[in-house]
């Protein structure tokens, strides 16, 4: 299987470290690509699809090396989504390049009360080119600090999702009513744009994923974590 941007932005960082990353969960034996503990492994299930929407993920440190992340869910899908790492004062010329992109329609994926008053605030993708839709990818704190500290991204429109339901993602808690991971933000996003394909498959995908991730987390006990290394 083919690694996806995220995976290979997670050894690209793996590389640049000067101390192991340790993960909630990091006595588990995981896969190392999918990063669910190997009796949980979803590999063998994965079905990419394709869209007209394009994805670009910017991500904050060491969010690719967390194996609760979201974001590697649309990867996984839709291989040509693009992962960079976050930077304030030095972005990489790919990510600019891609921005300015006569190709397509790039928007930073945000809430719409983050937008500020002269900032275009959009609600659905517009018609014409292909969306390019721009996801920062981090805990809620991490978010809105990229999102103030982008300032090649200023000029770029705001898409706001309003997702009606209750989110589903309990693998890292949320720090209030309306916040939602980053794949199920993206599930939306391609439902507004029409592709409806990929929106199932990213969806089934998330589904899956979110049920074999629970399943394999360590049972705690009071103090004591009742889990068999062997079997998980």
């Amino acid at each position: 299987m083919t690694d996806n941007a995220v995976l290979q932005l997670r050894a690209e960082r793996l590389a640049r470290a000067t101390r192991p990353f340790l993960a909630r969960g990091n006595r588990i034996r995981r896969c190392q690509r999918c990063l669910l503990p190997l009796k949980q492994c979803l590999c063998a299930t994965l079905i990419p699809s394709h869209a007209e929407s394009r994805f670009c993920l910017v991500m904050f440190d060491t969010e690719p090396m967390k194996p609760s992340n979201t974001g590697r869910l649309i990867a996984d899908i839709l291989p040509d989504t693009i992962a960079f790492q976050w930077s304030r004062t030095e972005p990489p010329q790919a990510l600019l390049d891609l921005v300015a992109s006569p190709d397509y329609q790039p928007m930073v994926v945000f809430p719409a009360s983050y937008a500020g008053d002269t900032r275009q605030v959009l609600t659905a993708p517009p018609s014409g080119k292909p969306p390019l839709f721009i996801m920062l990818d981090g805990t809620w704190t991490e978010a809105r600090k990229m999102f103030r500290k982008s300032p090649y991204l200023d000029a770029l429109p705001v898409i706001s999702v309003d997702l009606s339901r209750v989110s589903n993602y309990r693998l890292r808690e949320a720090h209030a009513d309306g916040q939602y991971c980053t794949a199920e933000v993206a599930i939306a996003l391609l439902d507004l744009a029409g592709d409806v394909q990929a929106a199932n498959a990213l969806g089934d995908h998330f589904s899956l994923f979110r049920e074999r991730y629970l399943a394999g987390k360590p049972i705690r006990t009071g103090s004591i974590t009742a889990a068999e290394p062997e079997s998980v």
